[in-house]
C-alpha cells in the first residue's frame, strides 16, 4: 500500500516538474517574441518618421560649386551657374528619393519583425491560457 502511494507521489512530482519546465519554456518564448515585436514596432515607427520627414541634404550649392570647380577636367568646357544649379537640384532630389527608398525598405523589414513572431506569440499565449 505504501509503495503504491509512493509511486503515485513520485509520478505527481515528476508531472508537476514537467509542468513547471513547460511553463518556463512558454514564458521564455513569449518574452523573446514580445521583444522582437516591440523592436519591430520601434523600427517601424522610426522608418515612418524617416519617410514623413526625411533627413535634409547637407551639402550647399556653394560647396557643390567649389567641389565641381576643383575636380573638373581642365580641357572640358566650364558649366554655367544655371547648369550647375540644375545639376545640384537634380542631385538633391535624387538624394531625397534615395532616403525615402531607404525608409520604405527599413519599414518593410521592421514589419517582418512584427509579422513573423506575432503568430508564435499568439500560439504560445493560447497554450498557456489553456493550462490555467
Amino acid at each position: 500500500m505504501f509503495i503504491i502511494a509512493g509511486i503515485k507521489f513520485k509520478d505527481e512530482n515528476e508531472k508537476e516538474g514537467m509542468d513547471v519546465l513547460r511553463n518556463i519554456y512558454h514564458y521564455l518564448v513569449l518574452f523573446a517574441t514580445l521583444m522582437m515585436i516591440i523592436g519591430g514596432s520601434v523600427g517601424a515607427f522610426m522608418s515612418i518618421a524617416d519617410l514623413v520627414s526625411p533627413s535634409t541634404y547637407y551639402q550647399s550649392f556653394e560647396e557643390y560649386q567649389r567641389i565641381y570647380n576643383e575636380t573638373k577636367d581642365k580641357n572640358a568646357p566650364a558649366k554655367s551657374e544655371t547648369e550647375l544649379r540644375a545639376d545640384y537640384d537634380a542631385m538633391v532630389e535624387h538624394e531625397q528619393e534615395k532616403e525615402k527608398q531607404r525608409a520604405i525598405n527599413s519599414l518593410i523589414k521592421s514589419f517582418g519583425w512584427i509579422i513573423i513572431p506575432l503568430p508564435i506569440f499568439i500560439f504560445f499565449q493560447r497554450q498557456l491560457r489553456k493550462k490555467e
